[in-house]
């Protein structure tokens, strides 16, 4: 896990930082003091070059490892601190992304005269490639082989000299960043992780303390339950076994008998609280960074923002100045997972007229490269299939290998698949029904928009839905969530929390209005979402999100009422929620919900759930586009409100191509 990024000039400025966990100033001093002032730095190293972070040898001081690149002409260092037990593979490829990145965005406040203080949102664009960086590498952090000898001195002369117990835990509760002067005091924007209680100091038992000799008996011993150390949170069990839970009843239609729906209504206020008293009880919400999430048009529109588009832009066009000062190498993707296809035709040279025996074998190798990625079998054979129909008889280029032919058909095959035939603007479509044209001999009437959010269980329907209506209350619209979930216990409870949060964003930040629609449990969703749509239309709501049940794909009777659902809610958007971690089901999962609206019904969109947790392994979007022809219309990457995304084809064809 990184300690700490530190974004400083080389007088000691701090332009911009990020903390994990409270890293001491005097160690970031020390490190210009040896490396920077006394170029006490080993054979090899790069100061005053713009080299690469990996050429730069590490400075190791008081445990901790310090990684780092510069750029002379504008006299930048960026330092990443991690402790020196933690083996992190990545740090490198971070720090060069971060400085390309950083001098792209801030090089020209960075080149006025007198410059020390710079204006930047960073948080962002380093969030997204400590993301994409975790994501690629190996899951778990490894611990180093070997621990060197003078790594061991500097963590006893650190716990003798400082006296100071080793620092906790990343905590994720610092997020800011501050632009301060580097300073012997600890850092005011670093707060240590508060969340688990201290452990006594009378309980702490050192393996120094017991004799060379003893047992592993007496260390048990030494160690046992009197010396165990309590959070002070322990319950008292119980002193009666729970009751055994009570067997839910339906009847012949597929709904809950009528006395169950007493039992089974949750959403009533329980010993007697109101509302409001519910309200004042919840946390007060964090403040939210509206600019990390998008951008405002001069129309005043809220626009979700694509990092990934922006950052890939900046990589792209640094590797293509470095490409132009460096000689010209072989293109294609050796070296990379794709080497392998390379083997099977290294000899051929260009101008060779492709038949299918020569395509055989490199078809092979692309297909397995894109069942690595997450992509269906299914959708990998047929795009494998079709690109070697394209390529049969085709004359390859003048020193153009098959290989670099085959990765150019395969990525504009994945760029027509995953690129949308019709509009995505949602926030356009909802206008011209909220507000229509009033030309023509009989105006439509303005009547509320209607989402309606479906999938399978656990993708983060509810979660995804909430994240959307953000969206929408930014751009002014008055939403009413629907809860027709009336299966799963807590899914009302769970909108009433989301619906009285975004309320109090909402009121904060002087955006939209939002309220919950919500009729308890075992009723019939249809009926409801039919209710909550009248009742919107009669209090001029702008838009209806439809909260709905997690059903599986392959279970008919839950499907079916799918049907019945659309011809009663009528909405205009069905929107599918599918999980980024998926492999083939989700071909199944998409033509079964696709199918399940009856014949004149279909889906409108895809929703990527989880994106963040599968680096580049983004393979379940073409799976699904590709069984169903319908667009993904935003992706999921977090768990904030604010972590919704459009689409980037370009970033999407990259991560499956790599």
């Amino acid at each position: 896990m990184l300690d700490s990024f530190e974004i400083l000039t080389t007088s000691g400025v701090v332009l911009w930082s990020k903390a994990y966990t409270p890293v001491k100033p005097s160690l970031i001093n020390t490190f210009i003091k040896d490396v920077f002032i006394e170029e006490k730095v080993l054979p090899g190293a790069s100061v005053a070059d713009d080299a690469s972070a990996s050429r730069n040898p590490g400075y190791k001081k008081e445990g901790y490892t310090l990684r780092w690149a510069s750029v002379k002409d504008l006299g930048l260092i960026f330092v990443a601190v991690y402790q020196s037990l933690l083996h992190l593979t990545w740090i490198d490829k971070l720090l060069d992304n971060i400085r390309i990145i950083f001098t792209d965005l801030y090089g020209e406040q960075l080149r006025k005269p007198h410059t020390s203080v710079v204006d930047c949102d960073f948080d962002g664009y380093f969030d997204q490639q400590v993301r994409e960086l975790e994501g690629s590498a190996e899951k778990g952090i490894q611990r180093a082989p070997q621990i060197a000898v003078e790594d061991v001195e500097d963590l006893q002369n650190a716990r003798h000299i400082h006296d100071e117990p080793p620092p906790p835990l990343p905590s994720l509760a610092s997020r800011g960043h501050q632009t301060r002067m580097l300073s012997d005091a600890p850092s005011a924007d670093s707060t240590p992780d508060t969340s688990r209680p201290s452990t006594p100091v009378s309980n702490v038992l050192s393996a120094s303390a017991l004799p060379k000799g003893a047992s592993r008996r007496a260390r048990k011993a030494a160690v046992g339950p009197m010396n165990t150390a309590s959070s002070g949170d322990e319950r008292k069990s119980k002193t009666k076994k729970d009751a055994s839970k009570r067997a839910r009843r339906w009847n012949d239609d597929g709904m809950v008998d009528e006395d169950d729906g007493a039992v089974l209504d949750y959403s009533a206020q329980s010993n007697g609280a109101t509302e409001q008293e519910a309200e004042n009880a919840t946390a007060s919400n964090e403040p939210l960074n509206m600019e990390s999430a998008g951008t405002r048009t001069k129309k005043g529109q809220f626009i979700l923002k694509d990092l990934d588009s922006e950052v890939q832009s900046m990589l792209q066009n640094a590797e293509e100045k470095k490409a132009q000062q460096q000689p010209v190498a072989s293109k294609g993707v050796v070296g990379s997972s794709l080497g392998a296809i390379s083997g099977l035709f290294r000899n051929v040279i260009g101008g060779k007229i492709l038949t299918k025996e020569d395509l055989e074998k490199p078809m092979k190798g692309m297909e397995e490269h894109l069942l690595k990625k997450n992509v269906a079998r299914e959708a990998a054979v047929r795009l494998c299939e079709g690109v070697e129909r394209e390529l049969i008889g085709v004359k390859t280029g003048s020193f153009e290998s098959v290989e670099a032919t085959i990765h150019s058909s395969m990525e504009t095959s994945l760029r027509k698949i995953l690129t949308p035939t019709t509009s995505l603007d949602i926030l356009r479509s909802i206008t011209s029904v909220t507000s229509p044209s009033k030309t023509g001999p009989q105006p439509p009437k303005p009547r509320p928009y209607i989402i309606s959010i479906v999938g399978v269980n656990g993708v983060g329907k509810s979660t995804n839905l909430s994240k959307l209506a953000f969206f929408l209350l930014q751009n002014k619209f008055s939403l009413l969530i629907a809860a027709c979930d009336t299966f799963r216990s807590g899914a009302v409870e769970q909108l009433r929390v989301h619906a009285r949060n975004l309320r109090e964003l909402s009121e904060r930040e002087s955006l939209g209005t939002v309220e919950l629609y919500e009729r308890g449990y075992g009723k019939d969703a249809a009926n409801i979402a039919k209710d909550a749509v009248a009742y919107a239309s009669a209090n001029a709501f702008d838009v209806v999100l439809i909260d709905t049940a997690g059903r599986r794909h392959n279970d008919t009777r839950l499907m079916s009422s799918l049907e019945k659902f659309a011809q009663f809610a009528k909405p205009d958007k069905i929107l599918m929620v599918g999980e980024a971690l998926v492999g083939s089901d989700s071909v199944a999962q998409a033509r079964a919900f696709n199918a399940a609206f009856g014949a004149q019904r279909r889906l409108d969109g895809f929703i990527i759930s989880k994106c963040d947790t599968v680096g580049d392994m983004v393979g379940s979007l073409v799976s699904m586009v590709h069984a169903t022809g319908i667009p993904v219309v935003f992706l999921g990457v977090g768990q904030h409100y604010g972590d919704l995304r459009t689409l980037n084809v370009s970033w999407a064809v990259k991560m499956l191509m790599s």
